[in-house]
C-alpha cells in the first residue's frame, strides 16, 4: 500500500506540476481587444474625412510597447510638466502590457550611456540580427509619400516650446545647476516608468529595435511618450518607418504632448494642436487607440484643457458648408475650443459616420439639409438634444431632416418636427432675392452679447432670404431682415426648448456669410453662449 500511495502520490504531483507549467507559460500571453480609430477621405480628392473605428485582437506575444522619448528632464518646462501629468497613466500601461504578454521597449533617445550595464540594454543589443533589416531604418523619417497629400497643419520650426521667456530662463538655470545642459538636459528615462530587468528592451537604434520586433515575431506595435509631431512621428523607430515597413503600428494618443507654440501658424490652443497632429497621423500615417481600452476608465487628459467640445455635423452642399465650416473649426474657433468635424457620407447611405462623437459633446454645430439618417443615427441626435444639450444650427437646418417628399428609405429616419421642437422656427421657403436684403439688430437685443462684433450694420447677406415668421413661444429674436414691399423676417434667435436646453439659429449661412468677419464673430459668440451655465 505504501509503494502504491508514493506512486499515486508521483502521479499527482507530475500531473499538477504539468498543469502548473502550462498555466505558467500562459500567463501573461493574452490578447489585445483593440479600437484602432482612422480617418478616410468620404471621396478621392474631396479633403473631407470620415472617422473610421474597427475592432482588432492582437496576441500580445505579436505585439510591442515603444516608450519613446519618456525623458528625466526636457528642455522645455512645459513640456515637461504635461508629460509629468500623464507619466503615472503611462507606467499603469506599460505594467498592464507586460502583464499580459507584450514586449516593452524603453526608448529614451540619446540616453543609452545610463543603461550601458543595464540587462535590458543588453538585450537590444544581442537580440539576433533580422534578415528583412530595412534600408534606412537607422535614419530619421521626416515625411512619408502619404503626407504629400495634405498640408502639415501646423508651423513647429520655432521647436514649439510654448514656454514664458521667464520661466524658460529659471529652468534653464536649474538645468545648469544640476550639471545639465539646458538645451539638451535628458539623461535617462522618468525613473516613474519601470523597467523590468528581465523581460524589457532598451534601445534608441532603429536598426536594434527592428531586430528585436523580428526576432520575436512582432507584427503589432504601440507608440507612446513625446512628442507626436516630433520624435513618435520621426525617430528611426517612430510611426513613420514602422508603417512605411509593414508593421500594424498605433499611436496611443491620449498618452502623448505635441511640441507646439500658438505663437505660431495655426494660432490654436496647444491642446487644439495636439489634435490637429492626430488628425494628421489618423489620415496619413496609421490608426490610433487610447489608454483606456488598455487599462480601463477614461482617457487621459490634460489638466489644463478645458476647451468645450464642438461636434460640429455637417450634412449639407447647396451652401458649401463642408468647405466653410472646417475652415473656421481651425480658426478662430481652435483657439477656445475643441472641435470634432463630421461629414455625411457622399452617397447618404452611411448618413454622417462618426456620430458618437455627440456621447462626449458639450455643443452640436449642425448644417444639415432634407437628410434622413440611419435609425441609430437618428437615435443619437435624439438623444443628444433630449439631454436638454444646446444647438447651435445654421440655414437649412431649419428643414435638415425634412424630407421633400416620400418617406425615408428602410432602416432610415427623418425629423420633419426638427424646426419646430429644437430650433423654435417655421421655415416655409425663401425670396428670390439674390442677397438684397438687409439684416438689421431688433431693438430689444442690442445690448446682447451674442451680437458684440456683429458688424457692419445693417449687415449684407450672401443668400436669399428665408421666410420662418412666426416664431415659436420661447423664441427671443436677435436679427430680422428686410426685403423691399415684404414684411421683415426673422433671421437670427435663440430659443428655450421643451426639453430644457437651448437653441441657437440663423438663417445666414451663405459662402458669402463667411467671408464676412461679424458672421464668424456671430457664430464664435453662438458657440461661446451655448456652454454657459444657465
Amino acid at each position: 500500500m505504501t509503494q502504491l500511495c508514493r506512486s499515486w502520490f508521483s502521479l499527482a504531483a507530475t500531473g499538477l506540476l504539468t498543469t502548473l507549467l502550462s498555466l505558467g507559460s500562459a500567463v501573461g500571453q493574452e490578447s489585445l481587444n483593440l479600437q484602432l480609430r482612422w480617418q478616410q477621405e468620404s471621396a478621392e480628392g474631396s479633403g473631407r474625412f470620415h472617422y473610421r473605428v474597427r475592432a482588432e485582437e492582437w496576441p500580445a506575444e505579436q505585439t510591442a510597447l515603444i516608450v519613446c522619448d519618456v525623458w528625466d528632464y526636457h528642455s522645455s518646462p512645459n513640456a515637461n510638466a504635461r508629460l509629468g501629468e500623464f507619466v503615472d497613466r503611462l507606467n499603469d500601461v506599460v505594467e498592464e502590457a507586460r502583464r499580459r504578454g507584450v514586449t516593452i521597449i524603453h526608448a529614451p533617445s540619446n540616453c543609452m550611456p545610463a543603461y550601458k550595464d543595464h540587462p535590458a540594454r543588453a538585450k537590444a543589443i544581442e537580440a539576433p540580427k533580422a534578415v528583412n533589416l530595412p534600408e534606412e531604418i537607422r535614419q530619421w523619417c521626416y515625411s512619408i509619400p502619404a503626407e504629400e497629400k495634405l498640408k502639415y497643419p501646423l508651423d513647429q520650426s520655432d521647436g514649439g516650446s510654448d514656454d514664458d521667456p521667464q520661466r524658460q530662463a529659471e529652468w534653464s538655470q536649474k538645468m545648469a545647476e544640476l550639471g545639465r545642459n539646458p538645451g539638451q538636459p535628458w539623461q535617462r528615462q522618468s525613473d516613474k516608468i519601470e523597467i523590468d530587468d528581465e523581460r524589457d528592451f532598451i534601445s534608441d537604434q532603429g536598426d536594434e529595435v527592428w531586430n528585436i520586433l523580428e526576432s520575436r515575431g512582432i507584427k503589432n506595435v504601440i507608440l507612446t511618450g513625446v512628442h507626436a509631431n516630433m520624435c513618435v512621428l520621426g525617430r528611426p523607430f517612430g510611426l513613420r518607418r514602422l508603417s512605411q515597413n509593414g508593421k500594424n503600428v498605433v499611436l496611443l494618443r491620449d498618452l502623448t504632448d505635441t511640441m507646439y507654440n500658438p505663437k505660431m501658424w495655426p494660432h490654436v490652443s496647444h491642446f487644439t494642436g495636439n489634435d490637429l497632429i492626430v488628425a494628421h497621423i489618423e489620415r496619413l500615417v496609421c490608426p490610433t487607440i487610447s489608454s483606456e481600452q488598455l487599462i480601463g476608465g477614461q482617457a487621459f487628459r490634460f489638466a489644463a484643457d478645458k476647451r468645450p467640445h464642438v461636434v460640429m455635423v455637417v450634412a449639407e452642399k447647396l451652401y458649401d458648408t463642408a468647405r466653410t465650416l472646417p475652415e473656421i473649426a481651425v480658426q478662430p474657433l481652435g483657439k477656445d475650443f475643441r472641435v470634432t468635424v463630421l461629414h455625411a457620407d457622399e452617397k447618404q447611405s452611411e448618413g454622417i459616420p462618426g456620430l458618437e462623437f455627440l456621447e462626449e459633446a458639450d455643443v452640436l454645430l449642425l448644417s444639415a439639409r432634407r437628410r434622413s439618417l440611419p435609425t441609430d443615427q437618428m437615435q443619437r441626435i435624439r438623444r443628444f438634444i433630449a439631454a436638454g444639450k444646446p444647438v447651435v444650427a445654421l440655414r437649412t437646418s431649419s428643414h435638415g431632416f425634412a424630407l421633400r417628399q416620400g418617406a425615408p428609405p428602410e432602416g432610415h429616419a427623418a425629423w420633419p418636427e426638427f424646426d419646430a421642437e429644437v430650433i423654435g422656427g417655421n421655415y416655409h421657403g425663401h425670396y428670390t432675392d439674390g442677397g438684397r436684403s438687409s439684416v438689421q439688430v431688433v431693438e430689444s437685443s442690442k445690448t446682447s452679447k451674442l451680437l458684440n462684433g456683429f458688424e457692419p450694420l445693417p449687415y449684407s447677406p450672401g443668400g436669399d432670404l428665408y421666410k420662418t415668421a412666426p416664431l415659436a413661444e420661447g423664441a427671443e429674436l436677435l436679427l430680422q431682415g428686410h426685403l423691399q414691399d415684404s414684411k421683415p423676417e426673422p433671421v437670427a434667435w435663440t430659443f428655450s426648448r421643451a426639453d430644457g436646453g437651448k437653441t441657437f439659429y440663423t438663417s445666414l449661412g451663405h459662402p458669402k456669410d463667411f467671408k464676412q468677419p461679424g458672421f464668424v464673430r456671430l457664430l464664435a459668440n453662438a458657440l461661446h453662449w451655448a456652454i454657459e451655465k444657465k
